[in-house]
């Protein structure tokens, strides 16, 4: 059951992604762009925005560096380590991550209204995708009985 289950969240991500392209495209920017804007809302290292969003360093520090050209993000020391700057968005960054995220709750409201897929039931959801997370997070063998 786990494993169809792992494969209905790949096939929900996957087609989440598709339609936010049409948001993202409308803000002018990428669904990349928006992901690192939102993980970017708290500062964090091009390194740490990579694992979070569990991409290549390299791929994020590429976005990283174009949303700092167009001025939506911002670097700053790291008291942690000089060689690797925190990020953080701008005035500019977070008007535009706020823009995405609107028209984005407002499209999967319509969505979830369409499917009578209720609050509580998208809670319940998270609490068990989450639980396994944690469980997979700490251990990192094959489970054996």
């Amino acid at each position: 059951m786990y494993r169809l289950l792992l494969a209905d969240v790949y096939e929900l991500a996957g087609t989440s992604r598709r339609t936010s392209e049409s948001i993202a495209r409308a803000a002018n920017q990428t669904v990349a762009r928006w992901h690192v804007l939102s993980v970017l809302s708290e500062p964090a290292t091009a390194a740490g925005a990579a694992r979070r969003l569990g991409l290549s360093r390299q791929s994020v520090h590429r976005v990283c560096g174009e949303l700092i050209r167009d001025g939506l993000v911002e670097a700053m020391d790291n008291p942690d380590h000089q060689t690797s700057p925190l990020l953080r968005l701008t005035p500019e960054g977070c008007r535009v991550l706020d823009q995405l995220v609107e028209r984005a709750d407002a499209d999967r409201a319509r969505l979830l209204d369409r499917a009578a897929i209720t609050s509580e039931q998208l809670t319940s959801a998270r609490v068990v995708i989450q639980a396994a997370i944690s469980a997979l997070d700490e251990h990192s063998g094959p489970v054996v009985p």
